[in-house]
């Protein structure tokens, strides 16, 4: 292999990022200090995944005092180790039926628990794509005319919840405003008309009127 090679000249290598310098640092978060954070130190129950900046002499202080269940109740306490054992996953006997579980959010030993873990889909606590296509909303109701009765009611300006009466008044309407003896004789307006008669006779034989 010839290291001298111009092929060797195209060969780009990515630069790593660079970590921060210490000037680049953030200010360590302890009240009065002026020192860099260079120190990350996390925030606590409800808090996860948030952290203080802190400079090495603040975050040994912090570490030391630092007690992830303070303020837990003694039953609380006692679900979250119960429930540390599976990782604070919900179990179920044999043979039952885990979706059915109302209380999948809470520990092992019934205890409502004060922390909990974000879960949108619903795969923790039973709920499946099962379930939640049966809660999806009904289907639209079928159409309750076939296509042709559709159409004359809609010639006539009707909607599919027009009963006997007011078919025969839309038509009644519609014949003696296109009729040719409205318009003094002209009959442009015949095939309008035609279309009017036809729509009726239509929806009388499909029984609407």
């Amino acid at each position: 292999m010839d290291l001298k090679s111009p092929l060797f000249d195209r060969i780009r290598i990515k630069r790593r990022a660079e970590e921060p310098s210490v000037d680049e640092a953030p200010r360590c978060e302890h009240p009065g200090c002026k020192e860099p954070g260079t120190h990350r130190a996390p925030k606590g129950r409800g808090a996860e995944g948030h952290y203080w900046r802190f400079c090495l002499a603040h975050v040994r202080e912090y570490n030391a005092r630092y007690n992830y269940f303070s303020g837990m109740s003694d039953d609380a306490l006692a679900a979250y180790q119960k429930d540390a054992i599976v990782g604070h996953r919900p179990t179920w006997s044999m043979g039952v039926n885990g979706a059915a579980k109302p209380a999948a959010r809470r520990g092992r030993s019934g205890h409502k628990r004060d922390w909990d873990y974000a879960d949108p889909l619903g795969v923790l606590n039973g709920e499946g794509l099962a379930a939640r296509q049966r809660r999806k909303a009904p289907e639209p109701a079928a159409p309750r005319y076939s296509g042709p009765v559709r159409t004359a009611l809609d010639v006539l300006g009707l909607d599919e919840s027009a009963d006997a009466p007011a078919i025969k008044a839309a038509y009644k309407g519609l014949v003696k405003r296109f009729h040719p003896d409205a318009h003094g004789g002209d009959r442009s307006f015949e095939e309008r008309l035609r279309e009017i008669i036809r729509a009726h006779d239509t929806l009388k034989a499909a029984g609407l009127c």
